[in-house]
């Protein structure tokens, strides 16, 4: 059971606790000697030791100070110490080189210690490190730098094993300990999922070391390593497990990203030639475009507009298409014609304390029948709420531990795919008025667990009923499964206003653009496919005047 750190001052110990347990139980196959040692020891600690190592554990780096251990639910630190040091999962008295010891020390310690170099107490930390640098390359305990410093320096010696630990539960090590605090908290609540042996993600040992290796190139990259030696580690990176694969794409693709960026168009074009990430056939031909291999280009474009991976691709190959044909010295194609849309310009007034959305919401009000500015909160919201089981379904890579607020491989190209069965079965409710009944149920059933597509604080009883009384099922049809196409480009960019005609049981949509502001790519992706399955929509073009408001139909 998690516990409150508001009731409870060991609620971090707690909290730990239950990730060993948890770990415990569905990864000890998986754990090696070391680890399950490591389990059983520390719960038979004296609960001042368990404090003391979790509380370092959970705070940056691995070496600190005594006099910065100082916790009211510890008490005396020197005391709580001697069991981990004992086990050595703490060395009391680690080796320091210099930069350590000036990340550690203050400035006035530092220029005691290095006295006889007659330091300038003007001069910078950094300046100081700089100068004596040559002076000191070995690494020496704490007394030895500096013998009359009343201070203790400890050194945390598990804390690569801790780390595995960490990837095991949350599935990642950018997610810090810390986050399973707000669990408890009454701030959020989960989806119950049932965890079984075969919704892991990591079934083998090999897995985990794997894992720590992706990270650590995600890290180095970040970092600025030189791109060329970690795009040869990346691509040396071999795994049969379909999660690490997704991950490794994303990596490589990360780090073509970053050659672009620094203009090595070899280098990017090797990168991406080895990674399988959505969006890497786009990237590949505007790499070559820029290096000047015009051909190949458009050799790769011809292919890909024959079979495009989905509504963002073909939209960035038209505009690419052009230009390799101007290069090339072919006829240039006309671009396919848009979506002729209806528009509706208004003049409002800029003093209102308004949005420009809110705006025009009010403004049309005043017609026949209700306005609600929903944005992307809508279709998601009812999309989650009829999909629930699908989207939460305990797949192998989804769910790692029980604080998920969605699947992990939300956005992995193979989401749908995994789940296409399931999501087949929601969606087949939609030839009867079972759909409405089935989101209904959730909207009460399921009221304030996280999801990744329920808006709850936007999605009221009333703007639902008003919904599923008037969106016909086929349109509902329609963008649920433009939704699945690719989630992460398609949940957002709907229109900003739905305006609803309960009497004739009709709606329509509205995307609102003030002055100077201009459709986005996404938006014109739904606005085409919506004109496209003759769905109401119409784009409110906004002019600002101090006389109040007027309207007018263009």
């Amino acid at each position: 059971m998690i516990s409150n750190p508001l009731e409870n001052p060991l609620y971090y110990l707690d909290n730990f606790r239950h990730v060993l347990e948890w770990i415990s139980a569905r990864y000890d196959d998986l754990l090696d000697l070391s680890e399950r040692q490591f389990i059983d020891d520390f719960l038979g600690l004296p609960q001042p030791a368990q404090g003391l190592l979790v509380r370092m554990v959970m705070r940056k780096g691995t070496l600190f100070r005594a006099s910065k251990l100082s916790y009211d639910e510890i008490g005396e630190v020197v005391a709580a110490v001697v069991p981990l040091v004992v086990k050595g999962w703490v060395d009391a008295r680690p080796a320091l080189n210099l930069d350590e010891l000036f990340a550690l020390l203050r400035k006035d310690e530092l220029l005691a210690c290095f006295k006889a170099h007659g330091l300038k107490s003007a001069a910078k930390k950094t300046e100081l490190q700089d100068r004596l640098r040559e002076h000191y390359p070995e690494a020496q305990a704490l007394d030895q730098w500096h013998a009359a410093l009343d201070e203790v320096i400890y050194g945390l010696t598990v804390m690569p094993l801790c780390e595995r630990l960490r990837l095991l539960y949350f599935g990642n090590l950018y997610q810090e300990w810390s986050e399973i605090v707000l669990a408890d908290l009454g701030v959020y609540r989960y989806e119950t999922v049932d965890f079984s042996r075969d919704s892991r993600a990591i079934n083998q040992r090999a897995d985990i070391d794997v894992c720590l290796e992706l990270h650590a190139c995600a890290q180095a990259l970040e970092d600025g390593a030189d791109l060329s030696e970690l795009a040869q580690q990346a691509i040396a990176i071999g795994c049969a497990n379909p999660w690490l694969q997704s991950r490794r794409a994303r990596l490589l693709f990360n780090i073509g990203q970053q050659a672009e960026r620094v203009q090595d168009w070899p280098l990017a074009l090797a990168v991406y030639g080895d990674c399988s990430y959505p969006g890497v056939r786009v990237r590949r031909i505007r790499v070559m475009e820029r290096s000047e291999a015009f051909a190949d280009a458009m050799d790769m474009l011809q292919i890909a507009q024959l079979a495009p991976e989905n509504a963002a691709e073909s939209q960035h190959l038209l505009r690419i298409l052009p230009r390799l044909q101007r290069k090339l010295g072919l006829p240039t194609e006309r671009r396919r014609a848009a979506a002729v849309l209806t528009r509706l310009d208004l003049t409002v007034d800029q003093a209102l304390d308004l949005s420009v959305e809110q705006m025009v919401q009010l403004h049309l009000a005043d017609e026949a029948g209700p306005v609600h500015y929903v944005e992307n909160a809508l279709i998601n919201s009812l999309f989650g709420l009829l999909c629930w089981p699908a989207i939460f379904a305990p797949l192998p890579g989804a769910f790692f531990h029980p604080f998920h607020t969605g699947p992990s491989d939300l956005h992995s190209p193979d989401f749908h795919a995994r789940r296409a069965q399931l999501f087949d079965d929601c969606l087949q409710q939609l030839d009867s008025e079972r759909y409405q009944t089935t989101i209904r149920q959730h909207f009460y059933s399921k009221q304030g667990l996280q999801s990744p597509f329920v808006f709850w604080g936007a999605l009221t009883e009333e703007l639902l009923e008003q919904a599923l009384h008037c969106l016909p099922a086929e349109h509902l049809r329609h963008w649920f499964r433009r939704l699945l196409l690719d989630i992460k480009a398609n949940r957002s960019g709907m229109p900003d206003l739905i305006q609803f005609y309960p009497e004739q049981r009709r709606y329509r949509m509205i995307e609102v653009k003030g002055p100077g502001d201009r459709l986005q790519d996404n938006q014109l992706r739904w606005l085409d496919f919506c004109a496209e399955h003759e769905m109401p929509v119409v784009v409110c073009y906004v002019q600002w005047t101090p006389q109040g408001l007027t309207s007018a139909l263009g």
